[in-house]
């Protein structure tokens, strides 16, 4: 099991990466909560990392924080969740705001994320309710929970909105990610969206 890697980042096209490690070229995938924090191409960083073996294939999932990854992992034993589902979870809603949504058994939080749907969103209420219940080891009880950034949240609202998570990232590149609102970067999205 590869469980890190650290290396020179080669390409980044959400949601695929690819990290030089020792001259060897990993290809991953990874959650946009982890793209909104990687430095640029050609910069070191060090990624978690789940490696899902299929029969066709041997896919290498990264991680920015060991809560997404454990997240991640949580979701994959849930009936009906492939890690595709997984990883649209992570782009779409943080690991708070998922632990909270499923403490308050909020559907509709969940089916706001693309590829959700309501059947989908139940069972993972259901299924992911006692691992959330009181303070859970590993991820931070919902009181106590860290807000997610201001480019995390208008990612969601962009998402929210009906905007694949490719396009949502481009605006929000566009847009100057940095000091700006959460309100501010979601206005500059949309102008900008408008203008294409």
């Amino acid at each position: 099991m590869i469980g890190s890697l650290r290396g020179k980042i080669v390409s980044k096209t959400p949601p695929q990466l690819t990290l030089d490690v020792a001259g060897v070229g990993y290809e991953l995938e990874a959650p946009m909560s982890t793209f909104f924090h990687l430095p640029a191409v050609g910069q070191e960083v060090q990624l978690l990392t789940h490696l899902v073996v299929r029969e066709d294939a041997h896919l290498l999932y990264a991680f920015g924080t060991a809560d997404e990854r454990r997240l991640f992992r949580g979701l994959l034993k849930v009936s009906g969740i492939g890690p595709k589902i997984a990883l649209a979870l992570l782009s779409g809603i943080s690991v708070d705001a998922f632990v909270l949504c499923v403490q308050n058994e909020d559907v509709d939080a969940l089916v706001r994320v693309p590829g959700i749907g309501r059947k989908t969103a139940e069972r993972l209420l259901v299924e992911m309710r006692d691992r959330f219940s009181g303070t859970t080891p590993g991820l931070a009880p919902a009181a106590n929970a860290a807000p997610a950034s201001p480019e995390a949240e208008a990612y969601g609202a962009l998402v929210a909105l009906g905007y694949r998570p490719a396009e949502a990232t481009r605006l929000l590149k566009g847009a100057g990610t940095g000091t700006h609102s959460t309100e501010e970067l979601i206005r500059r999205a949309l102008q900008s969206a408008a203008r294409d």
